[in-house]
């Protein structure tokens, strides 16, 4: 497994060295990134809601790690949202990032966002990534 290098220790979501991070730890299982996560307080768009910005950072963060925990240097070239639920701060929740399709530089790929409690699906993304080119 690839360790978080030092061009990413300063990662809003999964930087180690960020004070103000969330410091999300990323792993493969089965060929799916995962990882956990409980909004507080802090983190919350309105009264009690977690702010779809901080759904949207993490599940970006899910995908993005499955690629780079491939071996593959990539940025997000496109990524669109659905929010199916309101999320209450303080609700664990868990992510989950897996390839649907690669071809070329270009990786395609699926995130899901599930409460713990009642396993329902706090909102889903599907992302193009484009790997960097390769210098000769």
């Amino acid at each position: 497994m690839n360790e978080l290098n030092n061009e990413a220790n300063s990662c809003f979501v999964c930087g180690k060295g960020n004070p103000i991070g969330l410091k999300l730890v990323f792993r493969i299982e089965d060929n799916v990134c995962r990882s956990e996560f409980t909004p507080s307080d802090i983190h919350c768009g309105y009264r009690g809601v977690t702010h779809g910005g901080i759904i949207f950072s993490v599940l970006d963060d899910v995908m993005a790690n499955w690629v780079y925990l491939q071996g593959i240097k990539a940025f997000t070239a496109k990524c669109d949202i659905r929010y199916k639920d309101a999320l209450p701060t303080g609700t664990p929740v868990r992510l989950e990032g897996h390839c649907i399709k690669q071809r070329g530089r270009l990786v395609v790929m699926q995130g899901k966002m599930i409460r713990e409690d009642n396993d329902e699906i706090v909102a889903e993304t599907l992302a193009s990534f484009m790997a960097e080119a390769q210098v000769s």
